[in-house]
């Protein structure tokens, strides 16, 4: 699934407050110097029309530039040169702070997001998740989204910014070094910072007389019940301008001979297969960034659809990541996966690799060949 492309004149300003954690833990080279050097990029893709405001976190939350408009670079970039780690981490001040600006210069139909950068744990004021969340999940229905940028290593919750992020119907990346920086916040910023749709869910129905079983690959943490599906109130996740989101499924044909484990026959209910040629149905639900309501899209795939030649280098890219996900951990699913195999798939895309991210998963996947064979 891709999310449509936007022109530059074409989207909409916006109101962007940086919620910034300077506590003494950000002091390392890979935390408050490289966030430092990571919003220099975005600051430099601000149009006049872009306003942004800096607020900061320590022992207390303070706002140390007022909402500047995007022409005005320089003094944007001085306000965050400034900065220097120092104190405990009251982010949930922070956080209480940043959509308080952010409101104040709320944009109708703009692009309204607190983008926190930090390298994780809040320890001074509110700071339970459920209290956080709660906040963040009262201000995204004002209209106000959320992104988070991670940054450094030790005490750093990855659970808890990936939650955080999920409440405010944005987004979540984590930067440790210049390359991913300029990757999240140059490359793919508008795709990082413009949400096309929000509350997105997809619901897959496989036709019984091609296929017996099936496995969705991943997204343990996003699963809805099937029930959610049509329900507009159920919060799902965001897709950002030109964005892919590919769910990958393991699925066994019904006329394979592997056995799989079958639940009893229902005593009071008989189920009456439709003849088809049909493969699958892939129904979608979005809104729009500022609706209430969902619209829905079907596509069904049939079985003629499918050619079992069609090994793009998306499919080999894809399946690779969710191979090399699977011995990373260690998963009972992981049947005959190994290293060799991921690595010579990503190989064999490397001619489509203009910004060398290919390259550097092929190199992520060597290094953890060699650290699982010591």
């Amino acid at each position: 699934m891709k999310a449509k492309e936007l022109d530059l004149d074409e989207l909409p300003p916006s109101n962007f407050v940086y919620l910034l954690d300077v506590s003494g833990s950000m002091g390392y080279s890979n935390k408050l110097p490289l966030l430092k050097k990571s919003l220099m990029i975005m600051i430099d893709k601000l149009r006049p029309e872009d306003k942004v405001a800096i607020v900061v976190y320590a022992g207390a939350a303070g706002c140390v530039l007022k909402s500047t408009s995007g022409a005005d670079k320089s003094t944007i970039k001085r306000a965050l040169k400034k900065l220097e780690s120092g104190g405990s981490t009251a982010g949930g001040a922070g956080i209480e702070l940043a959509y308080k600006i952010a409101k104040q210069n709320f944009i109708k139909g703009g692009n309204n997001r607190v983008i926190m950068a930090t390298d994780g744990d809040f320890n001074v004021g509110v700071s339970s998740n459920t209290s956080l969340v709660k906040l963040i999940e009262k201000k995204r229905e004002e209209g106000v989204f959320l992104t988070i940028l991670g940054f450094g290593m030790g005490n750093y919750k990855d659970d808890k910014m990936e939650e955080l992020s999920n409440a405010g119907n944005g987004n979540y990346a984590y930067i440790d070094n210049i390359l991913e920086a300029e990757k999240t916040l140059g490359t793919e910023m508008y795709g990082t910072l413009y949400t096309i749709a929000k509350d997105v869910k997809i619901q897959i129905e496989f036709n019984p007389a091609e296929v017996k079983a099936y496995r969705l690959i991943g997204y343990e943490n996003r699963m809805l019940a099937a029930k959610d599906f049509n329900d507009d109130k159920k919060d799902a996740g965001e897709v950002g301008m030109g964005h892919y989101v590919t769910a990958l499924y393991e699925v066994i044909p019904t006329a394979s001979k592997e056995n799989i484990d079958r639940i009893d026959s229902l005593r009071y209910q008989s189920q009456n297969l439709i003849v088809s040629d049909e493969l699958l149905t892939v129904k979608f639900r979005y809104k729009e960034p500022d609706g209430k309501k969902s619209t829905l899209i079907s596509k069904s795939i049939s079985t003629k659809d499918i050619t079992k030649d069609a090994k793009s280098d998306n499919l080999l890219l894809a399946s690779s990541v969710a191979e090399f996900g699977l011995l990373l951990r260690q998963s009972k699913y992981m049947g005959q996966a190994n290293y060799n195999d991921v690595i010579k798939r990503v190989r064999k895309t490397l001619k489509n690799d203009e910004n060398g991210y290919r390259a550097e998963l092929m190199k992520m996947m060597k290094t953890a060949r060699l650290l699982s064979s010591n």
